[in-house]
């Protein structure tokens, strides 16, 4: 029995929204790699990006168990010699919600080319409102 490889050009990727309020945030980052990935399709493979379009709203009302709001850390670094900065997670998400989603997800990626494409396939927005109401993405209920 052969396996089945679906072409390129007959990949169907299709576009869907997620409202991220009162949702955990670990929880809804996997379900979304996992999206993105193409893991709930028949025709999966681990290299071939046949996943679909994710758009997640309201970012800035996620939701992190236990006392991670305050004891997580996010590190990144300058380039310079001693240029290490940490930021709680508190911190990130009233400065920049929509980085926490995408941090979550990327750690939950392939570390290769075919991961970058398929986090290229994630939008995330701290309001409810997007510009992607052309695509008729369909609600995803996570």
């Amino acid at each position: 029995m052969k396996t089945y490889l679906a072409p390129v050009n007959e990949i169907d990727r299709k576009w869907y929204v997620v409202d991220a309020e009162d949702k955990v945030l670990g929880r809804l980052a996997s379900e979304i790699a996992s999206r993105l990935r193409g893991k709930h399709k028949p025709t999966f493979s681990s290299f071939i990006d046949n996943g679909d379009f994710i758009v997640v709203t309201n970012a800035e009302k996620i939701r992190l168990t236990g006392n991670k709001l305050n004891d997580k850390k996010y590190y990144r670094h300058t380039g310079y010699v001693g240029g290490i900065k940490e930021m709680s997670a508190k911190e990130l998400l009233t400065k920049n919600p929509t980085s926490l989603i995408t941090i979550a997800v990327k750690g939950m990626l392939p570390k290769n080319k075919l991961g970058r494409a398929q986090l290229k396939k994630l939008k995330v927005y701290a309001g409810k409102d997007h510009p992607h109401a052309a695509q008729q993405p369909a609600a995803l209920d996570i």
